[in-house]
């Protein structure tokens, strides 16, 4: 079989996951419209994720997230997203690489993206993120969220057919 020298798998996963940056973008603009949210998976030890250390600790190789209500200051970037949510009552502020996302879903029009494991999470070694903040209530533009609401994080594994 001849060699792919144009490495078509790397050039179509590319193209997926800028589908989620022009989506992410759009939400960054516009806000979210409709009956729109998505849920978000990520390596949390991927190169370049930075997560406060509280949130590395409870989740060492995977979170899911979601944006739906309740996120604040999204900013998208050519190779990086970050936004701010809230975990048990705290808002922490995320920074994840496009190239560190395994899945992304809008349940609403039923799509779905998966990736394989980013480079350093497939590794058997354990890769420590570029940065990992210190657990610390960080300021957003758009104010705190309202009193007795709080994010969840869900796994797609519950919306999965058996």
């Amino acid at each position: 079989m001849p060699q792919d020298l144009f490495h078509y798998d790397k050039m179509v996963e590319r193209a997926l996951r800028g589908v989620i940056r022009d989506v992410l973008a759009r939400v960054a603009q516009e806000g979210i419209r409709s009956s729109h949210h998505f849920y978000i998976g990520f390596a949390t030890r991927a190169p370049g994720v930075v997560i406060p250390a509280r949130l590395l600790e409870r989740y060492p190789a995977e979170i899911t997230i979601v944006l739906q209500h309740q996120f604040w200051d999204l900013d998208v970037g050519d190779e990086t997203f970050s936004v701010s949510l809230s975990f048990d009552k705290q808002i922490e502020r995320l920074s994840i690489p496009f190239a560190a996302v395994k899945s992304f879903a809008d349940p609403s029009v039923e799509f779905a993206l998966a990736f394989a494991e980013p480079p350093a999470a497939a590794s058997n070694e354990p890769a420590l993120p570029a940065v990992v903040k210190p657990d610390a209530k960080p300021g957003t533009e758009r104010g705190k969220p309202p009193p007795g609401e709080t994010g969840q994080v869900v796994t797609l594994d519950s919306f999965r057919k058996r």
